[in-house]
């Protein structure tokens, strides 16, 4: 099973600043087609907002997207990830805290977003991989 390491190799980076407006977060998530993104005060993460903070903190609660910060919607409890990290301790954690997304650090930096969709992946691949050496060994 792969780490972390492997698995990051093709991810670029967004976050969004404290300050930004849920409108501008959500529009930024849009645009890059991701779920989750770590919300960082300089290089230090503060929090991370998602799709399910988008729809139960700001649509369900009847704020306005472009008056509400999302520092005041976010999440600030962040289980992380490290880059020596397996693919399945990922998972676990991802099980364990009911989260789809954890930021990856390394040297106290945020330096990825991982899914549980690019963990999955990498899993399938690695098994692909797995039973094509197992059909290759037989014939």
């Amino acid at each position: 099973m792969h780490t972390l390491r492997h698995v990051i190799q093709r991810q670029k980076l967004i976050h969004a600043a404290p300050g930004a407006t849920v409108f501008e977060v959500a529009a930024l998530m849009s645009a890059a087609r991701v779920g989750c993104i770590p919300v960082l005060e300089g290089d230090r993460l503060v929090g991370v907002f998602s799709e399910r903070d988008l729809m139960t903190r700001v649509v369900v609660e009847g704020q306005d997207p472009h008056r509400t910060s999302v520092e005041s919607v976010m999440t600030r409890d962040v289980i992380t990830a490290s880059l020596d990290d397996r693919v399945e301790r990922c998972l676990d954690k991802m099980r364990g805290c009911g989260c789809r997304h954890l930021p990856v650090v390394a040297e106290g930096r945020v330096i990825a977003m991982i899914s549980m969709r690019d963990l999955m992946r990498d899993e399938i691949e690695e098994q692909v991989e797995e039973i094509r050496g197992l059909r290759e060994y037989i014939h």
